[in-house]
């Protein structure tokens, strides 16, 4: 018999432009040769030029997509963004919680770079209490890592370091806090049972970075799917990821930040 495919879960925000949430996420899945499905918590207007509005679904309406999914195609691992207001975020926990769910990769999704916010009041509050303990990984930017230990922004690996392993401390399993805004070069740190690691990346010249944060937790979330170990999984995640910001521009997609190209290695 075939091998069985990966099964991966998206539970995100929807974004009409496609270069975010749950559409991202369903690409990532795509050219990782993974099947995917999506529970989405909240519908954005939204394009490469920042998000306009943001409206959050009905908390029992997101547990009601996840509890379908799970009762009938259990995934191999579930990837995690916009959660959007504290009551959604609870509810998905206790729904993961309830099935014993695996692989959970949690990107939390705060403020994006442009726009209106995507979060409520007490979202963080939340996400380390519900959400964090749950997670396999867990993947701040700098910006949601100064937002969830409420301290300044990192300047560099060291600060940024110290985010994850506060966040280690408030029960995340594991932090991979992402340096891609730091001055010079792109550096992430993870931070898992008291040990550091360092991620090193190459500085890619683009504007197309809309969904970053999105595609490279998707991308980990489907390494994890298959089996490998978190770092060979982060790692992974990583080139590729290089791969999809190199080939952005060959899209020519909006006026602002446009989407890296998820399917670079496909689509020659």
């Amino acid at each position: 018999m075939p091998a069985k495919m990966p099964r991966l879960l998206s539970i995100a925000g929807s974004d009409p432009s496609g270069g975010a949430g749950v559409q991202a996420d369903l690409k990532t899945f795509s050219a990782f040769g993974c099947y995917g499905m999506a529970a989405i918590t909240a519908l954005t207007a939204q394009n490469t030029r920042g998000v306009i509005a943001a409206y959050p679904v009905a908390p029992e309406i997101v547990a009601a997509q996840i509890e379908a999914v799970l009762s009938d195609i259990p995934p191999d691992a579930i990837k995690i963004g916009m959660l959007a207001t504290p009551d959604i975020a609870r509810a998905v926990a206790e729904t993961l919680a309830r099935h014993e769910a695996r692989n959970i990769v949690l990107d939390p999704v705060l403020v994006p770079t442009l726009g209106v916010s995507l979060a409520s009041d007490w979202l963080e509050t939340a996400l380390i209490a519900n959400m964090m303990p749950l997670a396999r990984l867990t993947t701040p930017n700098l910006y949601e890592a100064s937002a969830l230990t409420q301290t300044p922004l990192a300047t560099d690996a060291d600060e940024l370091a110290a985010q994850a392993r506060r966040l280690c401390d408030l029960g995340a399993r594991a932090v991979l806090a992402t340096g891609g805004d730091l001055a010079g070069e792109p550096i992430d740190v993870l931070f898992e049972s008291g040990e550091k690691r360092i991620f090193r990346g190459r500085r890619i010249a683009t504007r197309n970075t809309h969904g970053t944060g999105c595609a490279l937790s998707s991308a980990i979330a489907c390494e994890l799917a298959k089996g490998a170990p978190l770092i060979d999984a982060i790692a992974t995640a990583k080139v590729w990821l290089e791969g999809a910001l190199e080939a952005g521009d060959a899209l020519h997609l909006g006026e602002g930040r446009g989407p890296p190209h998820h399917f670079f290695a496909l689509w020659r």
